[in-house]
């Protein structure tokens, strides 16, 4: 059965072995570029966009690879065959779940070991590893997303016993998730701490929002994740006189930060140490391998249940 498996997968693995070699190779010539170069801030275009690549390439595997794999049997009839053969669905099931998800696996972890590498050093100046996009792409996660998306696709396609709808679920399905997890789990995963900022000058010219309302967005700290931050306080930690504020915010540009630096401001944050950078990696990575286990399961008994 799993040598069967395997050479129903081969035309899979091996377009995958071939994609992935080309990432590979491209990795370690930008790599060698970005190490080469002086100020590795000249590649950061280059790095958000295989980002941004690399992110979303666990759903082509859940469609091309998972959603096809037994809705494809079930509608040429094929999987009633095997099922005569002295095999039985919850093993015929396994094996081919086996086979894709740990071929994921391998995709999804050569990968992220590839862009994390060519990307080191630039990591290294950003300090930004929680920004949701890096996290995505760096450590185990990526792998556990590509198993995720497989295993989904698969579930959807024994469920739906049709290719093209369960190949369209499971794209939707995938985005869904991967949007409500870093916005409503992730940041639940631990405890934040608990700490009070400083904002000065520097900070204001830095931030990515300031309004007409005294709250700012874009505090960074390097290395940690800023989940949640006050309004701007005052060094009696009061809420800063809204006249003071506007009138800072509505005169010049160029002298806002210094207007509002004078203020002695300060605001009190919720945010995530650096330090728990990895710990979060396998903790989410343990949150996708567990639905891919459910999903798994659901797959087993829903197999046993179909007519063919």
């Amino acid at each position: 059965m799993i040598w069967l498996s395997g050479r129903q997968f081969r035309a899979p693995a091996i377009t995958g072995a071939i994609g992935l070699t080309i990432f590979a190779a491209a990795m370690v010539v930008i790599g060698l570029r970005i190490r080469a170069a002086g100020d590795p801030a000249g590649y950061q275009s280059l790095v958000y966009a295989l980002d941004a690549l690399v992110v979303v390439a666990p759903a082509p595997l859940g469609l091309f690879w998972g959603a096809p794999l037994i809705a494809r049997e079930l509608e040429t009839g094929t999987a009633a065959l095997v099922w005569t053969q002295s095999v039985t669905r919850r093993r015929w099931l396994a094996v081919k779940l086996a086979v894709a998800a740990v071929a994921a696996l391998i995709v999804g972890g050569l990968a992220s070991l590839a862009l994390g590498w060519a990307a080191a050093p630039l990591d290294r100046v950003n300090q930004d590893r929680f920004t949701t996009i890096f996290f995505g792409t760096r450590g185990p996660v990526l792998a556990a997303y590509a198993v995720f998306a497989v295993v989904l696709g698969v579930t959807l396609g024994l469920l739906l016993r049709r290719t093209l709808p369960a190949m369209a679920l499971t794209a939707a399905t995938f985005v869904v998730v991967q949007v409500l997890m870093p916005n409503l789990v992730r940041p639940h995963l631990m405890p934040p701490r608990a700490a009070t900022a400083p904002v000065t000058a520097a900070v204001i010219r830095n931030l990515t929002f300031l309004g007409q309302e005294p709250t700012i967005e874009g505090l960074k700290i390097p290395g940690a994740w800023v989940t949640a931050s006050s309004d701007l306080r005052t060094a009696n930690d009061q809420e800063v006189a809204r006249e003071k504020y506007a009138a800072c915010v509505n005169g010049s540009f160029d002298g806002m930060p210094d207007c509002l630096g004078r203020l002695n401001l300060h605001v009190d944050i919720a945010y995530q140490p650096a330090d728990r950078y990895w710990t979060f990696q396998w903790l989410e990575s343990a949150v996708y391998l567990a639905l891919a286990a459910l999903l798994a399961a659901i797959a087993g008994i829903r197999v046993i249940r179909v007519t063919v």
